[in-house]
């Protein structure tokens, strides 16, 4: 019987892999990956695109699309055995990879390809795949001389493993807290579908009461509405100190972040780069770090003002109406929401009713349909997990252009979180067109009580976002593998179509079609719906600031931090929040130790991307405002020049393409409500 991970003419068999595939699996397509590199670096003949470039390009598929299934299941299922494969194929990968990016003779056959008559008559999507590969080259190590070759590999290896150990303490600490509480009386203030989840909770493990735990749908409404304070603190101890000191020793990440940097500084020094952020701006739209700081520090002195009014107005309302003169961190969601409540006479609680999962759905899917003319249906595939679902996406004719996984509840051996990934990318083959396939996860609550899963509206706009990173890769038009979809896409880029995705949740037109009240059968009543619109900039300056926070954190670790200095991250963090913060957390809180974006994914020294893209976003939205925000003329526009590019050209000539001139920060500033109109 073959290997379920072999398996390449059509979905993946999630219904049949299993731990024991994964080795037989990678250890063949490695092989298979090195006879090909060993004849085409003996091959004597001219490099062209056929003869060299495709059948690298088929390698390299081949070996993505085996790996991508088994790191997504040890994300979304992880087990032991799950696990102990994957750690043992990871190190293997990593070094095939920093083997493959420093092999002189395919770099030579590159340069002689790109030097050739034979370049220019290749397409620009093959072209952009062949300067992309030298340039991918050069930040491999190709240049550099055997000896450091040899070092700079192992660093690579190195790197790959601390990060999978950085990601699986986190979850490991994450899945071993549980609070159970007996008494009800304790509760007052929790929502009752919370309670009714925490209870079925503790039933199944047999206990009484009430069970809590650091998963998001679990921990976050006890800190936004238990009127209890201990239980708040409680719960905001053990999420702030996840993989630290305050743990288990061996899920602490104190010292795999220094490690971390060290050998990032390392291998930026290797490459005769200042820094490693100087290595990560290599490949994206942004080109400096000094750049960088600029741009995030004008945007900190835009938000401050707004920032400072916001806290000031929290602390005067937590200790004038909530007998709390001394709020903490983990009083800020709980303060806030009652202010929010207060002040525009609504809450989350109240707008979650009219957000069923199946109506969400619907009304997702009416936009997309409404803006590209697509149709979306759902569909039957084997998956990982009874709760995943399956959809197609077919063009007005009714041709399959893409389909997609919907794995939507938090769970134990689930990464938190919420993210786009491919399964399959969309490519031209001999037997015709792959269609791309797109992983979309997210952690809200599980359906309870017979009840479908409700959503708050900050959940219908994660969904949001993530279905638009999933039409990034599902609405490509490139048959070039390595820049369709989000390849080749600059990462600070690679946001835009996902935040441009958030602003439908803000619009009536929009909002009217996805709601019904999940016992009355109500659609969302406009005043309510206006009440939202009204609080949409509540605390946007506070929650612009931290974002900032983040990103400058990130950049200055990477940009100008010694590892091996005495300066400590967490000093730096908290150098970083003397200059923008205006919400301090307790001196224990060890944000650094979860911070997960940076040491585990992909965004080191790239969290400013976020706000970078925001601002792209909000700009090629405001073409949607003046025309209409369901205009289908624009959004056909936005697919031809944003979605359906991939990473065929650079994303400034794409939005510039759309837009007709290049990004301002004004759509952003209005958008967030911080315009000198609104002090």
């Amino acid at each position: 019987m073959q290997n379920p991970l072999l398996h390449f003419s059509g979905l993946p068999q999630f219904d049949q892999i299993k731990p024991e595939h994964v080795t037989p699996a990678i250890t063949q397509l490695l092989n298979e990956a090195r006879d090909l590199i060993a004849a085409s670096s003996r091959d004597n003949t001219p490099p062209d695109w056929d003869n060299f470039v495709r059948p690298l390009e088929d390698m390299e598929e081949k070996i993505a699309r085996a790996w991508s299934q088994v790191s997504h299941m040890n994300a979304v299922v992880n087990t032991p055995e799950l696990r102990e494969a994957y750690n043992a194929n990871l190190p293997v990968l990593t070094a095939f990879y920093a083997d493959l990016s420093q092999n002189e003779a395919l770099y030579a056959k590159f340069r002689t390809l790109r030097a050739s008559a034979d370049f220019t008559k290749l397409t620009p999507e093959q072209r952009k795949i062949v300067e992309n590969e030298l340039r991918d080259f050069r930040l491999g190590g190709a240049e550099l001389p055997e000896d450091k070759k040899a070092h700079f590999k192992a660093i690579q290896e190195k790197l790959s493993t601390l990060s999978a150990k950085f990601e699986e303490n986190l979850l490991d600490t994450t899945n071993d807290f549980a609070h159970f509480v007996e008494q009800k009386s304790e509760l007052a203030g929790i929502p009752e579908d919370v309670l009714q989840a925490a209870r079925e909770a503790a039933e199944a493990d047999k206990n009484p009461g009430w069970k809590f735990t650091l998963h998001f749908p679990s921990y976050m409404p006890v800190l936004q509405y238990a009127d209890n304070r201990a239980l708040r603190e409680k719960l905001y101890f053990a999420y702030a100190t996840r993989a630290s000191e305050f743990g288990k020793p061996e899920w602490d990440n104190t010292r795999l972040i220094t490690q971390i940097l060290e050998l990032r500084a390392e291998s930026a020094r290797l490459l005769g780069y200042a820094s490693y952020a100087e290595v990560s701006l290599a490949t994206k739209m942004a080109q400096t770090v000094p750049q960088v700081l600029d741009f995030l520090r004008s945007l900190a002195a835009r938000a401050r003002p707004f920032a400072e009014k916001d806290m000031e107005e929290l602390e005067i309302y937590a200790a004038e109406k909530l007998a709390l003169p001394d709020m903490q961190a983990w009083d800020v969601a709980y303060v806030s929401e009652k202010l929010r409540e207060e002040k525009y006479a609504f809450s989350d609680q109240e707008v979650k009713q009219y957000f069923p999962e199946p109506r969400v759905l619907q009304g997702l899917f009416k936009v997309v349909e409404t803006l590209y003319g697509v149709q979306v249906r759902k569909f039957e595939a084997p998956s990982w997990h009874k709760d995943v679902t399956f959809y197609d996406i077919a063009d007005a004719s009714g041709a399959l252009i893409g389909q997609f996984y919907l794995d939507l509840y938090a769970r134990n051996g689930k990464r938190g979180g919420a993210w786009m990934d491919e399964a399959i990318t969309r490519r031209k083959k001999s037997r015709g067109v792959e269609i791309p396939v797109a992983f979309l996860t997210c952690n809200f609550s599980a359906p309870v009580g017979g009840k479908p899963a409700l959503f708050t509206h900050d959940e219908v706009i994660t969904l949001f976002h993530e279905f638009g990173h999933g039409l990034h890769h599902l609405l490509t038009r490139v048959e070039e593998y390595s820049v369709s979809g989000i390849k080749g896409v600059e990462w600070d880029a690679v946001e835009l179509p996902s935040q441009f995705m958030e602003n439908f949740c803000w619009e009536w037109d929009v909002l009217k079609h996805m709601t019904r009240h999940v016992d009355s059968g109500e659609h969302l009543p406009r005043a309510l719906f206006d009440k939202m619109v009204t609080a949409k900039n509540f605390q946007a300056g506070m929650q612009t600031l931290r974002q900032i926070e983040f990103a400058l954190f990130d950049m200055l670790l990477h940009g100008s931090f010694d590892p091996k200095g005495e300066q400590t991250p967490l000093q730096l963090l908290e150098q970083v929040r003397d200059e923008v913060a205006v919400v301090r957390p307790p001196d224990w809180n060890r944000f650094p130790n979860n911070f997960s974006h940076i040491f585990a994914g992909g965004y080191a020294a790239g969290y400013y991307s976020y706000k970078w893209a925001e601002v792209l976003s909000a700009d090629a939205y405001s073409l949607f405002e003046e025309n209409g925000v369901l205009s289908a003329e624009t959004g056909h526009r936005f697919w031809n020049e944003i979605l359906a590019q991939g990473g065929t050209r650079p994303a400034l000539e794409s939005f510039v393409a759309f837009r007709g001139r290049e990004p301002t920060l004004d759509a952003l500033l209005r958008h967030n409500g911080m315009t000198e109109a609104a002090a």
